[in-house]
């Protein structure tokens, strides 16, 4: 007999297979990726999926084009703890927003864009589009940022 409630997911008014994937084991202290392949799954891609099967068809095998454009987030909007939309640069446009940070690892996220901005690169992540059986997803290859 069990006496506890199993806790929810911060994103659980997602389907299961849309809220999105990322480890706190993969990052150190300071929030830097361990290793170069890690990757963080974007969350509520779903009603994205029209935009997301014309970026697939429009890139590609050429997918090291595909960065993300959204910059850090302002004092204010890390104050409310808002969800980080996450739009996509294809080289000569930016998207509309292709889905979301999972929930909790916005910091991860913002510090990651901090970094490039801090040494002089210009503040954008490589992604990967990668098809499953629910659709198209994206992966941002954060691991990259190191």
């Amino acid at each position: 007999m069990v006496f506890w409630r199993r806790a929810s997911h911060p994103d659980g008014e997602l389907p299961e297979n849309d809220r999105g994937a990322a480890k706190f084991d993969d990052y150190d202290y300071d929030l830097v990726p361990r290793k170069p392949d890690v990757t963080m799954r974007l969350a509520a891609s779903d009603p994205h999926q029209e935009l997301l099967s014309t970026l697939w068809s429009e890139v590609g095998d050429d997918l090291d084009s595909l960065v993300t454009a959204t910059p850090a987030r302002t004092l204010d909007l890390e104050r409310v703890d808002s969800p980080i939309e996450v739009r996509l640069f294809s080289g000569r446009s930016v998207t509309g927003a292709v889905g979301r940070v999972p929930r909790g690892f916005e910091g991860v996220y913002d510090e990651a864009v901090r970094r490039l901005d801090g040494r002089g690169d210009k503040p954008r992540i490589p992604v990967g589009l990668v098809r499953t059986k629910a659709g198209f997803r994206v992966n941002v290859l954060i691991g990259m940022t190191r």
